[in-house]
C-alpha cells in the first residue's frame, strides 16, 4: 500500500530544498613572509609572526618563503647565491603551490632584504598576484655600506670580507647576495656610478635604473592595492636607513633626497608615482633598531592591511591547509 506524506511535511521539505546553502565563510588572503639576512624560513621567531597573523585574522594560510627545504641551507642562501636565479626559483615554487596557485591573490610581508626580494617577485612574475605588500627595514634603494652583521655572526662577517674585496666583480655579483643590492653613488652628485649601473645583478634592474626600462615591472608593481614601507627610527644596520623609503642619501653631505623628488618617481620607472596618486603608497616609521618589532606594530599591520576586509577568498579545505602549512 502506498503511504503519502502529509501536506505539511511536503511543504517543509520543499522549503528546505529550495533554501540555498550558505556561502563558505570568507578567509583572509594567504600571506607570504620572506625573512631577512641570516634567518631561515623555519626559525621560531618567524613562525611567531605567522602565528600572530593567524590569531589576528583567523583562517590565514601563511607560507614562509624558502630557497631550500633545509633550514641551514636556506640561511646560507641569504648570503650566498644569484638573486636572479633565486627569485626565479621562488616564482616557480609559488606558481605551482597547490593552495597559493588557486588563490585570487595573496598578501606579502617582507623583513629587511626579504622586502626588496618580494618586490622583485612582484615585478618579475607576480603569480599568484600580490595585493598588499608591507616591508620592514628593507633596502629598496640599496645600501652604501656593508654594516649588516651581528657582533657574533661570523658567517656573515666572512661573506662581508669577500664583498668588500671586489663588489663589482662578476663572481661577487653572481654569488654574494648583499653585493647585489649594494648601490654606489658619486660623492658630489649623489647619482649612481657607472659601475653600479653596468654590473649590478639585481637592484639596478628591479629599480629600472638603466636606460632601457622594463614596462612589466612598472605594470606589476602599480597593480598593488597597498605598498607600505616601514623604516626603523634607530636603524644603524641598514645604511642609509632611508633606503627603506626609496630615498637617496648623498654619502658626502648626508643630504637626503626624498622619493617624490627623485627621477625614479617623477618619470615613474617602476610605478611608485602611480601607486602614490591612487593613495596606495604609505611611508611609516617604527621605534627601535633594525628588526626590533613589537606585537603591537605587527597587529596593526595585520588588522590594517591583511584583514578579510582588504581581500578574501573561500580558501582551501581545512585538511589541505593543515597538510601543507609548515
Amino acid at each position: 500500500m502506498l503511504h503519502l506524506l502529509p501536506l505539511s511535511t511536503l511543504l517543509l521539505l520543499r522549503a528546505v530544498l529550495a533554501t540555498p546553502s550558505p556561502p563558505p565563510a570568507a578567509r583572509p588572503l594567504p600571506l607570504l613572509i620572506w625573512h631577512g639576512l641570516g634567518d631561515n624560513y623555519a626559525a621560531d621567531g618567524l613562525h611567531t609572526v605567522g602565528d600572530l597573523a593567524i590569531d589576528v585574522n583567523p583562517g590565514t594560510f601563511v607560507y614562509y618563503i624558502r630557497l631550500d627545504e633545509s633550514p641551514d641551507s636556506d640561511k646560507t642562501a641569504t648570503f650566498f647565491g644569484n638573486l636572479t636565479e633565486q627569485i626565479a626559483s621562488v616564482c616557480a615554487d609559488l606558481a605551482a603551490h597547490p593552495i597559493l596557485s588557486s588563490a585570487p591573490g595573496v598578501n606579502a610581508l617582507g623583513f629587511s632584504q626579504g622586502g626588496q626580494f618580494l618586490r622583485g617577485f612582484i615585478e618579475r612574475c607576480n603569480v599568484p598576484p600580490v595585493k598588499n605588500l608591507v616591508t620592514f627595514g628593507s633596502q629598496h634603494n640599496g645600501i652604501s655600506k656593508y654594516q649588516i652583521c651581528g657582533a657574533s655572526d661570523w658567517l656573515c662577517k666572512t661573506y662581508i670580507g669577500l664583498l668588500k674585496a671586489n663588489t663589482w666583480g662578476a663572481w661577487v655579483q653572481s654569488h654574494l647576495v648583499p653585493a647585489q643590492y649594494f648601490r654606489a653613488t658619486n660623492d658630489t652628485t649623489g647619482e649612481p656610478t657607472d659601475d653600479y649601473l653596468e654590473y649590478s645583478n639585481f637592484l639596478a634592474d628591479v629599480n629600472n635604473e638603466r636606460e632601457e626600462k622594463n614596462a612589466t615591472y612598472k605594470e606589476n608593481l602599480a597593480s598593488l592595492d597597498k605598498f607600505v614601507m616601514y623604516v626603523f627610527e634607530e636603524d644603524t644596520t641598514v645604511i642609509p636607513k632611508e633606503s627603506g623609503w626609496f630615498a637617496q642619501v648623498n654619502a658626502s653631505s648626508g643630504e637626503v633626497t626624498a622619493l617624490r623628488n627623485r627621477t625614479i618617481y617623477k618619470e615613474d620607472w617602476i610605478g611608485l608615482r602611480q601607486l602614490d596618486e591612487k593613495g596606495a603608497l604609505e611611508f611609516k616609521t617604527t621605534a627601535g633598531g633594525h628588526m626590533r618589532l613589537s606585537d603591537e606594530v605587527l597587529t596593526e599591520v595585520f588588522e590594517g592591511y591583511f584583514s578579510p576586509a582588504k581581500g578574501s577568498w573561500e580558501g582551501p579545505k581545512k585538511e589541505s591547509q593543515e597538510q601543507l602549512e609548515l
